[in-house]
């Protein structure tokens, strides 16, 4: 039975400064489930943990060649932010691409944005026209109207407030107050 030498996080560094080919090994086999398992955590599938791990590997040797390079903390550490980093990125990237395939896919379906403009600017000088013929309407017609369209008071609420005898009284100047107010909106 032979036993696995356990390389430290110095061994590791060093053996990709040199390419060894044992320490590579070893490095995949060691650092690899703690990818998969972000990975898959985050919605990733097993091969593209598999990616972003050699991506991983692939930064991790970069750096480990450059002479200014020193490891700061403990090389698991070092290895899942990387990763953790590219999977992100990934992530974003795939965003992207989904947004863009749905514009691409719904070129037919954009709104166009000046009626919608033009619509909005209308039902504003609708709303507009509709405030300047409630003010000229005057009391007690603004306040009743407001009270049942606004407040929606009933009718027996607006006739105990205005001091009619019942609610078919009050019911009855309403009547009287909409059609004031529509001869205001549409004669102007």
């Amino acid at each position: 039975m032979t036993v696995k030498k356990q390389f430290s996080d110095s061994d590791y560094i060093d053996g990709l400064k040199i390419n060894n080919d044992k320490i590579l090994s070893s490095l995949y086999k060691k650092f690899y489930p703690i990818v998969l398992k972000y990975v898959l955590n985050n919605n990733g599938s097993e091969q593209e943990a598999q990616d972003i791990y050699q991506e991983t590997i692939l930064v991790l040797y970069k750096n480990c060649k450059k002479s200014e390079f020193e490891l700061k903390c403990a090389l698991q550490t070092y290895i899942y932010s990387i990763a953790k980093r590219l999977w992100l990125k990934q992530i974003n990237a795939n965003k992207n691409l989904y947004r863009l395939n749905n514009e691409n896919d719904n070129d037919n379906n954009i709104v166009d944005v000046a009626n919608e403009i033009n619509e909005h600017l209308e039902k504003e000088n609708q709303l507009q026209k509709m405030k300047l013929s409630l003010t000229g309407l005057g009391e007690p017609c603004k306040t009743l109207l407001e009270d049942f369209y606004i407040s929606q008071l009933n009718m027996e609420e607006i006739a105990e407030k205005f001091g009619y005898t019942n609610s078919d009284n009050a019911k009855n100047q309403k009547y009287k107050c909409l059609q004031r107010l529509k001869k205001l909106y549409f004669n102007d």
